[in-house]
């Protein structure tokens, strides 16, 4: 048996940045992240667009809108202290038609109550700084950016590993046992081995799987971590300077998710997505990709078929647009007409972890669950690489009043 003081569950951004904050406020303890894949940042962190985002949708007074703020500036003064390459170019929302012209307005106010400073652009004035990009108008947010979190996270863990963290790979938590003084982790070693680590508090930052892990501790859930996956595209390479800015839709608030957007990338090329289209697999990254325990999983939960109903139309649009590459095309097509079909090239697609209510929501801010010897990050989909520092202050800040 292993013993630790602390153990961190997953070496995701968050995970990472939970283990060197740790190691910082407590020097002296004995902390160890426990990873079941052979590397850092293998699903939600090493497969997202590579947005630094600056807070646009989030209820002001929100976690995420407070969060994300603040990680924004923490996520970029990381960047430029260790040399990992990003580029703060801003991001235009574009409105294409009448009704997203309206939308428009409301989101731009949004943006001024969460401290932003965006700037309005008439037609001609979005043309002249994007002369790719077509809309009626649009709105500019200088404070966005891109980066590589995969670099970010990878950077991290070797931070925590020299300054004395312990940090091991191929280690995957299958039972848990909380007790007075602690936690009793199992942990599966390789391919048919197990091992125990005994730890005074426990911090879960397992991402996908986060709810399944909390649920080893005995904690009693009412809610469900439902996968969606998002499939990218990557433009051939004569688009490669297609846009200098991030280029996403006004989003139409009957859909749960942000909209086909054009991401320009920090290592270069341009990509477009996502779709958010329902996994029936977890960490299911191919198309027809197709777990039986999750998707059985899902079908037990209540809460998946009421959500599933109340958003019938975005889930047959979504799935629309992963079946059919001209649906995809279409969404592409309202704000640059000159992509064509074979244009779109294979990306690497990404899952989102979304947890959702057993009342069928969608639970949009980052959720926090506390037992006496374990802290569980419930909910940590977007922006939560962007936000990764400030979440992880304030998991430090409640495994602290457990030691």
């Amino acid at each position: 048996m292993q013993h630790a003081d602390i153990v961190i569950i997953g070496a995701g951004i968050v995970g990472a940045a939970t283990a060197q904050a740790l190691q910082g406020a407590v020097p002296r303890a004995n902390i160890m992240l426990l990873e079941k894949e052979l590397e850092p940042a293998q699903h939600q962190t090493g497969r997202n667009s590579g947005v630094i985002h600056a807070g646009v949708y989030y209820p002001p007074g929100s976690l995420k809108a407070r969060y994300c703020r603040e990680g924004l500036t923490r996520t970029i003064a990381f960047c430029n202290e260790h040399g990992i390459p990003f580029d703060q170019c801003g991001k235009l929302l574009v409105a294409t038609n009448d009704d997203e012209m309206t939308r428009m307005q409301d989101l731009y106010i949004r943006c001024q109550e969460n401290e932003l400073d965006p700037e309005m652009l008439s037609k001609q004035q979005l043309q002249n700084m994007e002369p790719n990009i077509c809309g009626k108008g649009a709105f500019f947010v200088r404070q966005t950016g891109i980066t590589d979190y995969r670099a970010i996270t990878t950077c991290l863990t070797e931070q925590f590993r020299t300054s004395g963290g312990e940090v091991c790979y191929s280690r995957q938590v299958i039972a848990a046992d909380e007790h007075d003084n602690g936690a009793t982790l199992t942990v599966k070693t390789g391919q048919h081995g197990t091992d125990q680590v005994q730890a005074k508090v426990v911090v879960n930052c397992a991402g996908l799987q986060s709810d399944l892990v909390a649920r080893r501790f005995g904690v009693e859930l009412d809610y469900q971590i439902i996968p969606f996956k998002g499939e990218y595209f990557r433009l051939s390479k004569k688009f490669d300077g297609v846009v200098q800015r991030l280029i996403y839709p006004i989003p139409d608030p009957s859909m749960p998710f942000l909209g086909v957007h054009l991401t320009k990338m920090v290592h270069g090329g341009v990509t477009v997505g996502p779709s958010a289209v329902l996994s029936l697999a977890r960490e299911g990254y191919h198309k027809f990709a197709f777990s039986l325990s999750d998707t059985v999983r899902m079908a037990c939960f209540a809460g998946f078929w009421k959500t599933l109903w109340k958003h019938k139309r975005a889930g047959l649009i979504e799935a629309r647009n992963a079946l059919s590459k001209i649906s995809y095309l279409s969404e592409v097509q309202k704000y640059c007409t000159a992509v064509s079909i074979d244009d779109l090239l294979p990306y690497p697609s990404g899952i989102r972890a979304q947890a959702v209510s057993i009342d069928g929501q969608l639970i949009h801010d980052f959720k926090f669950i506390e037992t006496d010897r374990a802290v569980h990050l419930g909910n940590a989909p977007s922006p939560a690489a962007t936000s990764a520092f400030p979440i992880a202050d304030a998991i430090v800040d409640r495994v602290l009043g457990k030691l």
